[in-house]
This record gives structure tokens, C-alpha cells and sequence, in this order.
């Protein structure tokens, strides 16, 4: 039976506190070490390969776990799953305040990403299960979320490691990981005593369906469906859409982790800032990724704007790097306020991995396929440039490579704003899903 549309918090609060904090989570366990490392090395030392092995844990772990999560889930389910990785990122961020070396840093950052690579996969899918007449807003509400736990961290964390310690100052952040824990906990011993419900058939839905639901045929509560096809993630090799939606989430993500490695260090040598000067204009960088989380789900799930905005993050990181290589201190901050916008495409893939599927299983699948060859992208490009600079010199090279890669990226922008799902990719080319 359905009901009209109701309010977000009606009869699903617990899920939407639940999505709210690991959102919460996810960012917070990545941007909270690097300002207290400088701490950390005070009571041992962290060697350089160490430091390097750090910083490539984030990208390395969400592209395995990307790859593993949608099998786990299959068999456990996507609460269970969510569960286990919130409480591997609680876990892992207490064990870092508690390292006494390098290495067990180093061990407790695995299981801090670990767990947050399942939870990037997992997300997408619970936000399309509990709240599919509600899209838009939640992935707003989501990737906002995010957005904040990027640059709150770094302006917290360097104060408290200062006056309680950098134990204290990394450990603090497994307290809230642990308190997302909660409402999931609640939900699956809940579920339990009432009974499990019985699967309804499956519906194909038309993309217009899924990007536009009519609030009148939807349910407010979480979707019931049955097991996911095994053979699903193995499909996604095979169909353009999953290919393309890949290739932006890891143009994305390419972006970030190149700026966050090396945008300072390029500040500093082409546009004559001092140290503190680029940490502001990196922090510039990391702020405009949230007006963007605010619009950019409504406008794709509201408007179907998918490629135009996918062409405006593109334009934009191109005039950037266009400013950077040609005149770079004529209008720094502003080069890099349209450099900050080429990552207005994370929250356009995060929106994407809901609507190009038409269940929260195959969005699981997707949302693994994805975000394991993004991530997987995203970490040989901050080494690369990083080498690139070696060998020539000079930040000339990495830029152009840059560019490259944004340009590369059109073709992909193309096929991801066609309104279809992978479903529906599928039974063009090789019949019934």
C-alpha cells in the first residue's frame, strides 16, 4: 500500500539521523589527521615513506573496499554492512589517538578507511531505499554534510591537539563515529521484533520515475526488495553508463586528492603566496564544494540538469588551470575559487550512483563499480604529478596533465547525463536484465 509524501522525519528519523552522522564520519576520519601530524612526529617519528603510505591509505582502501562492499552486502544486507564499517571507522579513529608508533598509525589509518570505504558505497543506496521520494533533498542534506565535515576537522583539530594533546585531538572523532552507530543499531533490533516483511514484486521504473517520482506512488518508508542478481556487479564491466559514471567519479575524486597533495606546494612556487597564504587558498579550495553540495543534487534530481552542470564544473576547472598556467598572479584567489568548482562533480556522481539505478541493490552495485575504479584513479594521479614535478622541475607539466584529464572527461559527462539506468542500458544491448 502507499501513502502520499511526508515529511522527512516521519517514520524514518532514525535512518535519516543514521545517514546524517556517518556522513558526518566519512569526511571528518579523512581530513583529521594531516593537521596534527606535526604533533604526532613531536612523540615519535613518522618517516617520509610512512607519511606517503598515509596519505595514499584513502584513496588505495576506498577503491578495494569498493570492490568488496557490494559482495558483503549481498549476503548480510545493507544495515548490517553499514553497521560493521561505522563501527571500523569508530574503532580505527580511537586506535590512532592510542598509536605509539609509525606503524601502528599506519595500521589504525587501514581501519579507519576500511570502514569508510564500505560506508562511501553504502550511502548512496540507503539514501535511495529509505527516502525515494525524497532525492533530492537527501542527497543535499547528504553531501552537504560531507562538505562541512571537510574543513571542520581542520579548524578544530590543530586547537585541541594543542591544549589536550593530539591523542585527544584524534580520538575525539571515533566518540562521534560511535554515536552514529546508534540509530542503525535501533533500526536492525527493531526490524528483528517486528517480523521481516514480505518482498513486494519488483517494479521497473522509467528514469522519469526515478529522477521525478510522483509523491502520490511512493512509499515514506524504506523499500523491501529481495536479494540482489550475483551477477549484477559483474554486468557493470559491460555497460557504458557504469563505465561513464565511473570516469566522472574518479575525474572527481582526481581532482581533490591532487589538490589537497600538491595545490600548496603550486601555489607557493607559481603564484608567489607565502605558506600560510596557500593553506588559506587551499581552504578556499575545500569551502566551495559546499554551495555545490547544497544545489547540485536538486538541480539533477529537480531539473535533469545533469550535463549542463557536468560542463560547468568541467569550464570551470579548465579556466582555473587556465589561470594558473598563464597568469597566476594576476587573480589568484579567484583562479582558485574556479578551480574549487571542477569538484562540483562529487556531489553530481553522488546523485548519479541513486538515479541510474532502479534499486537500492544494482544502486549498491553501482555505487561499488564506481567509486572502486574512481578511487583507484585517484590514487596513482597525486604520486604521478608529484613525479611529473620531479623530473621536470616545474608545475608547467602536472597543470597540462591536468587539463588532460578534465578534457578526457567529456565523453564520460556525455553518456552519464543520458536519462537511463543501467537497467535500461542493459536491455538495449543484451535483453532482460
Amino acid at each position: 500500500m502507499t501513502t502520499a509524501a511526508q515529511p522527512l522525519w516521519r517514520g524514518r528519523a532514525l535512518a535519516l539521523i543514521g545517514i546524517v552522522l556517518v556522513a558526518f564520519s566519512l569526511r571528518s576520519a579523512v581530513a583529521s589527521l594531516s593537521p596534527v601530524i606535526d604533533h604526532v612526529a613531536e612523540d615519535f617519528p613518522v618517516s617520509s615513506v610512512v607519511a606517503g603510505l598515509i596519505g595514499a591509505a584513502p584513496p588505495v582502501c576506498f577503491a578495494l573496499f569498493g570492490l568488496l562492499t557490494p559482495l558483503v552486502e549481498r549476503r548480510f544486507g545493507l544495515e548490517r554492512v553499514a553497521v560493521v564499517a561505522i563501527a571500523l571507522i569508530a574503532a580505527g579513529l580511537l586506535l590512532r589517538g592510542l598509536s605509539v608508533d609509525s606503524t601502528t598509525l599506519l595500521g589504525a589509518t587501514v581501519v579507519v578507511f576500511a570502514g569508510v570505504g564500505s560506508g562511501n558505497v553504502l550511502l548512496p543506496p540507503l539514501v535511495k531505499k529509505y527516502f525515494p521520494d525524497r532525492l533530492g533533498i537527501m542527497m543535499t542534506v547528504y553531501s552537504t554534510t560531507m562538505a562541512v565535515s571537510t574543513f571542520v576537522p581542520p579548524l578544530v583539530a590543530v586547537p585541541v591537539a594543542d591544549s589536550a594533546g593530539w591523542r585527544v585531538s584524534l580520538g575525539m572523532w571515533g566518540v562521534f563515529a560511535g554515536i552514529a552507530l546508534v540509530p542503525w543499531i535501533v533500526m536492525i533490533v527493531t526490524s528483528r521484533t517486528e517480523g521481516p516483511a514480505l518482498a513486494p514484486p519488483i517494479v521497473k521504473p522509467s528514469i522519469e520515475a526515478l529522477e521525478n517520482p510522483d509523491p502520490a506512488s511512493v512509499s515514506t518508508g524504506p523499500i523491501v526488495t529481495r536479494p540482489p542478481n550475483p551477477r549484477v556487479f559483474g554486468r557493470l564491466w559491460r555497460l557504458p553508463m557504469a563505465w561513464a559514471v565511473a570516469l566522472v567519479f574518479g575525474t572527481s575524486s582526481t581532482l581533490a586528492y591532487v589538490s589537497f597533495a600538491w595545490l600548496p606546494a603550486i601555489l607557493i612556487e607559481v603564484g608567489g603566496v607565502s605558506a600560510a597564504d596557500a593553506g588559506l587558498l587551499l581552504s578556499l579550495f575545500g569551502l566551495m564544494g559546499l554551495p555545490c553540495s547544497l544545489i547540485v543534487p536538486l538541480l539533477i534530481v529537480r531539473f535533469h540538469a545533469t550535463r549542463p552542470v557536468f560542463f560547468v564544473g568541467i569550464a570551470a576547472g579548465l579556466a582555473g588551470l587556465a589561470g594558473l598556467l598563464f597568469a597566476p598572479t594576476v587573480a589568484l584567489p579567484l583562479w582558485v575559487v574556479l578551480f574549487g568548482l571542477g569538484p562540483i562533480l562529487f556531489p553530481l556522481s553522488l546523485v548519479l550512483l541513486s538515479i541510474r539505478a532502479r534499486t537500492p541493490e544494482s544502486a549498491v552495485a553501482l555505487s561499488g563499480f564506481a567509486q572502486s575504479i574512481g578511487y583507484a584513479v585517484a590514487a596513482a594521479f597525486p604520486l604521478l604529478i608529484g613525479l611529473l614535478h620531479e623530473t621536470t622541475g616545474g608545475w608547467q607539466v602536472p597543470l597540462w596533465l591536468l587539463v588532460g584529464v578534465l578534457v578526457a572527461a567529456i565523453p564520460a559527462g556525455l553518456v552519464a547525463g543520458r536519462r537511463r539506468t543501467i537497467e535500461e542500458d542493459w536491455e538495449r544491448r543484451y535483453g532482460r536484465w
